[in-house]
């Protein structure tokens, strides 16, 4: 199986230089979202002292040219310091910073989704909207071949994988017990994980986030998987469909509800059905928002098969994994909690898909096109 070659550098000679006292200094590492919506990069400055919150962390830059967001000529960007976490690879008291990207003139890079969405979500702070997501991703090797398959074959027919337990059922769980384990030092809100429907393909779920959070710390648990799978020298890939044929894709099944949702008798019946009823007519706009290609990614995975709905059509159902909307069947019998929303694809924003459902579902809006606040 290829893997990077940097994964056969000694971790033990790494060690010896990791544990050297680094005195009153802090390494900050920013991480940003590149020109393509869905690529993450990052770069480490020294501060003078641990900070304390986002206020403490100076304003950055870094060349756009280089990450598709900037022209060459005029190639200069902001790098805003958003969210901070703690280090789990260089360990306290260094930092993880997520930063919003400014272009030259301050205005937010096309790729900056967070700064629409965390306007959004300040106008509904008063319902306390919670989200859930449910990541799934692929271990590939170093040449896009899935973990663990045979080189020159597939594995046995789906099946045994899902939550599976032994060698020959789950692959490459080592790379997960690592990434929750830093995601748990980092303070991201991850809260559970497993062995998806294909084999090498897992999922790890984030939430509840309040807001603005739900992107913030869903983009940093990505971040945390890439450096995971960059030290056992393989690849982690949000690809809704990596592999073409009787194999399921890879979503990122969003839940969600508000304060009023999650109290006894909260979702009623009409309130249930005046939600999904401004869902299905605004289905187009949702696609759009739902993967960084405007829908064509997911076309390729939301094809009413591999337990997906049809991309041209909108449903709902309970405790159906073939609807666009699933209400979990203890929700409908307790008529409070939430409901899921299957459409989003692995690979999406999920400022994008939680803002998209904010200002359908709370806002009322309606019509293909989102509203200029």
């Amino acid at each position: 199986m290829a893997v990077s070659a940097s994964a056969s550098l000694s971790k033990a000679v790494k060690q010896q230089y990791m544990e050297l006292p680094q005195g009153e200094k802090v390494q900050a590492m920013y991480i940003w979202i590149d020109g393509t919506g869905e690529g993450l990069r990052c770069k480490t400055r020294t501060l003078d002292s641990e900070p304390k919150s986002i206020e403490d962390l100076p304003e950055w830059n870094f060349d756009g040219s280089s990450t598709y967001q900037a022209e060459g000529s005029n190639s200069d960007m902001y790098l805003i310091p958003a969210a901070m976490f703690r280090d789990p690879f260089r360990k306290d008291p260094n930092k993880l910073v997520l930063c919003e990207v400014l272009k030259y003139n301050r205005k937010p890079a096309e790729s900056n989704l967070r700064i629409t969405c965390k306007k959004v979500m300040d106008m509904v702070a008063d319902q306390h909207p919670w989200f859930g997501m449910e990541q799934e991703y692929t271990i590939l090797a170093t040449d896009g071949h899935p973990f663990g398959w045979p080189l020159n074959g597939f594995p046995g027919p789906q099946g045994p994988y899902y939550c599976g337990v032994g060698a020959d059922k789950a692959y490459g769980r080592d790379i997960v017990e690592a990434h929750y384990r830093a995601c748990l030092y980092a303070g991201v809100n991850i809260c559970g994980t497993n062995a998806e429907v294909m084999p090498a393909q897992w999922e790890f779920q984030v939430g509840p986030c309040e807001g603005i959070d739900m992107g913030d710390h869903l983009w940093v648990a990505r971040f945390i998987l890439h450096r995971v799978c960059e030290d056992f020298g393989v690849v982690a890939s949000f690809d809704p469909k990596p592999i073409t044929g009787n194999w399921n894709g890879a979503g990122c099944h969003t839940n969600v509800s508000t304060k009023e949702m999650r109290e006894e008798g909260g979702l009623n019946f009409p309130f249930l059905q005046n939600a999904i009823e401004k869902l299905g007519k605004r289905h187009r706009y949702h696609i759009r928002a739902y993967d960084p290609k405007g829908g064509l990614d997911n076309a390729r995975r939301l094809t009413g098969h591999h337990e997906t709905s049809s991309i041209h059509e909108f449903s709902a159902g309970v405790a159906n994994r073939g609807a666009s909307i699933r209400i979990p069947r203890s929700v409908g019998q307790e008529k409070k909690g939430y409901f899921e929303d299957r459409r989003p694809s692995a690979n999406c924003d999920p400022y994008g898909v939680t803002e998209a459902l904010i200002r359908t579902c709370l806002l009322s809006e309606e019509g293909d096109e989102p509203t200029d606040y």
